[in-house]
Formats: structure tokens, C-alpha cells, sequence
């Protein structure tokens, strides 16, 4: 018996790092013993597996264990609810984030019966920010989990049910409604589909990136860089309008910011890139690549190790933050062709918020002109539980 869930792993271990992610956007507790660090920890692997040396071996408070579970497995493990209770529901919404559940409060509360299918965690982009302190009603600022809890929480008390750890694969359209295939084999009719998934930060890919997200890697400079107030030096990757115009507004907080850029030029628009060139706590480097980000003994960044692609010499930049905008792919890859996409990829809809296919609305991150903040995200879901309202009320 263990008092924590033990991820036995190394740093090196794919698995062992979708793994990780997957225990941390669910925040469940657990220890993280990496076997480079702690050897003797491999013993325990072997002998709990029968002589081979599997990672990731998952030690469970019961005494249980799996080793290189799938994401599946340790949703069931875990418990989660993966399975609808129902056959059909007035409302489907896929996306568990701040639209989604913003959505589900305001339809529930009107006796629509109504199901959240969220392929990782409810919370969305929102739920794994270290800190808000941007969002109206909290003058401290919350932590993103505790402010998801919250939206959770009151999706609880007007009944809403909720799966996490588990994906749409798509819907059909029928005559009187939606037919939605979830990722456990589920069909469940829908009289309206709500498409809530939302936009993925593009990532670098670079090592350390994944656990030092929340721990000094941002990804929204309006939400997190108040945090850097007074430090020495931020980063920004990225030389895109993002990138430029949240690189001018980091330097509100932090005495000095320098942005890399992949390429050999700026892509942001030519008054932007005038700013940031002349900005005098402004330095920008062309043709540079993030081979990884490092972290002190507390487990937040501390540096960034570059590579000069013109010398193809690395070398390391102390950082205490670092702000990534390469650009944002909308959750959009599901949907079948019907549905009308702007070229980016993001969902078209009329002002109803209505899709290209009947009964099909789409509102949040996901859709063309959305703002892409937390605020917005919330507003669209009220707007959104509206329109839905009057069509069903007239259908």
C-alpha cells in the first residue's frame, strides 16, 4: 500500500512523458521517481514485472500497478466516467473547457438535459494556467485548477453529466438531430451538438517543454506575465504578430525581453516589427532554434539552451519565463467534411453561432473570431446556451 500514486519512469520515456501529462491534467497527485536518478528504483520494476524492465510502471494507493498503461487504461483505473448514462440528450457539447461548461450551466438551469464529452480534462486551457489574474470576481487572482473546479462544480449542481478521458470521433447529421460517435464505440442522439473543443497551443517540441508548462513556459503573456514583474529576463519564441505584440507587453513587467525567431526575418507586420526593433529593453535573434528548456532545483525554468543556426553552435540563455507563440491549431480534425472551416482551420458560423450544418453550433476558442481569453470564452458560452435555447424552443 502507498499513500501516492508512483510513476516509475525516466526523462527519456515517451510513454513515461504522455503519462505524466496525462496524471497532471487530471490533477491527480503522484510521485515521480526517475530511475537516472534513483537506480535502485529498477529493481522494484523488475521484480513487480516478473525480471523485465518496463517504464512506465504506475504504483496505485491500493497496491495495484500498470505497466505502459494506454491513456484508456488509466482513465478506468482512476475511475473515471467514460460512459454516457443515457441514449440521447437535448444538448451534446464536445469540449469540457470554459465555453463548454459556461454552455452547460445556462442550458441545464433551462431543464435541457445535457452531456460534456471532453477528451482530457474539464477545465480546458484554462484548468493547467498556473495563475488568473485577469478573470473578473477574483482580486487575488485564482489558480486555473481551482477556477475550473469551480466552473465543474456548479455544472454538478444543476446536474450536468460529464465524461472526461474520452474523444468524439464524430457525428452524422439526422433528420430531427445529431447522431455523436464517442471514442469508447458510444453513439448518443443529440437534438443540438455543441463543437467547444478548442485550439491547441502550438508547442516547439523541445526537451523539458512539457513539464515546465505552468512552471515558467507560458503560453498567453495577458495572463501570466504579471507574474514576472521585476525579474531580470523573459523569452519570447516566436516573431509572428503574437509574438512581437506580447513581447512589447512583457516588457511592462520584466526589465529586459529577447525574442527569438526560427527564421531569418520577423512575420509580424512591419509597424510591429519597427516597435520591437527599437524598443530599447527589446532584443530579437534571428535563425535561432530551442533545443531545450532547463530547470533549477525547484522545478521552474531557469534557462533556455538555443542553437545558432547560421553557426550551428548552442548556448544557453537564463530566463525566468518563457512565452511560445508559434500559433494555435484549432481542435478541429474530428469533424467530418461538412463542416465549413476558415482557412486556419477554425470553425465558420453565422451570427447564431450556427455551423455550416444544421443543429450544429460551435462557440469558443474553436470558432473563426474568437478572442482567444478567458473572459470571451465564458461570454460565447452564455451566447451560445442562448441561440440554442431559441432553436430548440421554435424546433
Amino acid at each position: 500500500m502507498t499513500e501516492q500514486i508512483r510513476l516509475i519512469g525516466a526523462d527519456w520515456c515517451p510513454d513515461c512523458q504522455r503519462s505524466k501529462s496525462f496524471l497532471s491534467q487530471h490533477r491527480v497527485p503522484f510521485e515521480y521517481v526517475n530511475i537516472e536518478v534513483t537506480p535502485e528504483a529498477v529493481g522494484e520494476v523488475e521484480t513487480l514485472n516478473g525480471g523485465k524492465r518496463i517504464i512506465p510502471t504506475i504504483i496505485f494507493t491500493d497496491g495495484s500497478f500498470l505497466s505502459e498503461p494506454s491513456n484508456d487504461e488509466l482513465a478506468d483505473q482512476l475511475g473515471l466516467v467514460r460512459e454516457a448514462m443515457a441514449e440521447s440528450y437535448d444538448i451534446v457539447i464536445a469540449g469540457g473547457g470554459p465555453t463548454a461548461l459556461t454552455t452547460a450551466i445556462y442550458a441545464a438551469r433551462e431543464n435541457l438535459s445535457t452531456l460534456i464529452i471532453e477528451k482530457s480534462v474539464l477545465g480546458g486551457q484554462a484548468g493547467v494556467t498556473e495563475r488568473l489574474d485577469n478573470y473578473p470576481g477574483f482580486p487575488d487572482g485564482v489558480s486555473g485548477a481551482e477556477l475550473a473546479s469551480r466552473f465543474a462544480r456548479q455544472a454538478e449542481r444543476y446536474e450536468v453529466e460529464m465524461l472526461q478521458a474520452v474523444s468524439v470521433q464524430g457525428f452524422k447529421a439526422t433528420p430531427l438531430g445529431v447522431q455523436v460517435l464517442t471514442g469508447t464505440g458510444q453513439t448518443i442522439d443529440a437534438r443540438v451538438l455543441l463543437v467547444a473543443t478548442g485550439s491547441t497551443y502550438r508547442r516547439t517540441g523541445a526537451q523539458g517543454e512539457a513539464d515546465l508548462i505552468g512552471l515558467g513556459i507560458h503560453f498567453c503573456a495577458t495572463c501570466d506575465g504579471p507574474f514576472y514583474k521585476g525579474d531580470d529576463e523573459v523569452v519570447v519564441i516566436g516573431g509572428g504578430n503574437s509574438g512581437l505584440e506580447e513581447g512589447m507587453f512583457l516588457t511592462q513587467f520584466a526589465k529586459h525581453v529577447t525574442l527569438f525567431e526560427y527564421g531569418d526575418s520577423l512575420k509580424g507586420s512591419k509597424l510591429l516589427q519597427d516597435k520591437v526593433l527599437s524598443h530599447p529593453r527589446m532584443t530579437v535573434k534571428l535563425n535561432t532554434q530551442v533545443v531545450s528548456f532547463n530547470a533549477n532545483n525547484e522545478g521552474k525554468l531557469s534557462s533556455v539552451t538555443l542553437k545558432d543556426l547560421n553557426t550551428e553552435e548552442t548556448y544557453e540563455h537564463s530566463a525566468s519565463g518563457a512565452f511560445v507563440f508559434i500559433g494555435l491549431d484549432p481542435n478541429t480534425s474530428w469533424l467530418p467534411g461538412e463542416v465549413k472551416l476558415d482557412e486556419r482551420g477554425f470553425v465558420v458560423t453565422d451570427e447564431m453561432f450556427m455551423t455550416s450544418v444544421p443543429r450544429v453550433f460551435a462557440a469558443g476558442d474553436v470558432r473563426r473570431g474568437s478572442t482567444k481569453q478567458l473572459a470571451s470564452a465564458v461570454g460565447e458560452g452564455a451566447a451560445v446556451a442562448i441561440q440554442i435555447r431559441q432553436f430548440l424552443e421554435k424546433h
